[in-house]
C-alpha cells in the first residue's frame, strides 16, 4: 500500500556531513508525522528526529544543533540534514511515518510504516 524508500547514507569522518532521504508512495490519502530513528549495534532503536505536516519539529537531545529535518508534503519526501557527525552517529537510520491514513477501495485506514534502513558510518 505505501512505501518508505531512503537514501543518502554512508561513510563520513567526524566532523563530516550527510544528507538523508525518504520518499513516502502508494495509497497515500495524508501523512502528518514523518520522522527518522537509529539502531546502533546491541542498542535499542531510538528517535532522531521528527516533523509534523505543519512543520513542528522534536529532536533527541544528542542531535540538537547538529541535525536538521525538514519535509517537502507534495512530495511526501522527508529530509534530515546531519552536520558535525560524530563517530557515536553511527548507526542504522529508519524512516518512520505513523499513523498514515490510506486511501483503500471503499474507506480510509490508517497504518504505521518503516523504510529499510541505510547505514550511516562515522570514522576516521
Amino acid at each position: 500500500q505505501v512505501q518508505l524508500v531512503e537514501s543518502g547514507g554512508g561513510s563520513v569522518q567526524p566532523g563530516g556531513s550527510l544528507r538523508l532521504s525518504c520518499a513516502a508512495s502508494g495509497s497515500i490519502f495524508s501523512i502528518n508525522v514523518m520522522g527518522w530513528y537509529r539502531q546502533a549495534p546491541g542498542k535499542q532503536r531510538e528517535l532522531v528526529a521528527e516533523i509534523t505536516k505543519d512543520g513542528i519539529t522534536n529532536y533527541a537531545d544528542s542531535v540538537k544543533g547538529r541535525f536538521t529535518i525538514s519535509r517537502d508534503n507534495a512530495k511526501n519526501t522527508v529530509y534530515l540534514q546531519m552536520n558535525s557527525l560524530k563517530p557515536d552517529d553511527t548507526a542504522v537510520y529508519y524512516c518512520k511515518a505513523p499513523g498514515v491514513t490510506v486511501r483503500l477501495p471503499t474507506t480510509f485506514e490508517r497504518y504505521d510504516y518503516w523504510g529499510q534502513g541505510t547505514q550511516v558510518t562515522v570514522s576516521s
